[in-house]
């Protein structure tokens, strides 16, 4: 059973009409980067919601990454919180996105849409295990070049890994000079995204980490099937390819 907690609503980031980060202080139990908690309504509701941190688990406050969704029963009520309002989170986290639930591999390739960059943020902030990859790149497709909200960390974190770490960008709405344009499996069937970078995504040499839209992430699996011959990775069974769904 879910055992909730109180935390207190310390700033509300708001990006855009449609993308904000809410900013939480609460005594949960330590996470592992990658996994995600759950929010509650509150006490009188059963509505409750998951989402993934972006901050390390060696921050002492907790940071979401949110969608808001206008007819929605969570992100209106998210969106509209004060500084100093209350929640509900849950004091123990969830899920298995974790880098340690990843084998050895020399590439570590990061693929997201739209929010689902939070929890490789969190990852690549705290850097734990993730430095026995020789290479990780990260790919981040949005609608807009401006919905790049995080660029600012990212490429922080592109100082603290210097050539180990690559970022690209992918606009679906419009082209910019400084991304790639379409949809990231079209983008792995034409190379263009091994191209620009001259790696490889092969079975022998990475692990492909999948995490967002959950029809970019079938259709991603599906053409890593038949084109890389690469196959999930389970606990039970070693594979090539991690996935997660954000709806």
């Amino acid at each position: 059973m879910t055992k909730w907690i109180r935390a207190k609503v310390l700033k509300i980031k708001k990006w855009s009409p449609n993308l904000f980060s809410l900013i939480l202080k609460a005594k949960i139990a330590p996470f592992i980067p990658g996994q995600y908690n759950k929010l509650l309504l509150n006490k009188k509701s059963s509505i409750q919601r998951a989402y993934s941190y972006v901050n390390s688990s060696n921050k002492q406050n907790l940071e979401f990454y949110i969608l808001l969704i206008p007819n929605g029963k969570m992100t209106p009520f998210l969106y509209s919180l004060n500084v100093n309002e209350k929640i509900y989170i849950s004091k123990e986290s969830f899920g298995f996105f974790t880098i340690r639930e990843i084998p050895k591999k020399e590439i570590l390739w990061m693929f997201s849409t739209g929010t689902a960059i939070g929890p490789y943020l969190s990852i690549l902030q705290e850097k734990k295990e993730i430095l026995r990859f020789k290479k990780i790149v990260l790919i981040h497709a949005i609608r807009y070049f401006k919905d790049l909200n995080y660029l600012p960390l990212i490429n922080n974190i592109k100082k603290q890994y210097g050539e180990k770490f690559s970022f690209i960008s992918v606009t679906s709405r419009e082209k910019n000079k400084n991304s790639l344009f379409g949809r990231i499996p079209k983008l792995i069937e034409n190379n263009s995204i091994e191209n620009k970078l001259n790696l490889k995504i092969q079975k022998e040499t990475s692990h492909i980490m999948l995490c967002g839209n959950p029809n970019m992430v079938k259709d991603t699996i599906k053409l890593l099937y038949n084109i890389k011959n690469m196959r999930k990775h389970l606990r039970r069974k070693c594979g090539e390819i991690t996935s997660e769904n954000y709806w």
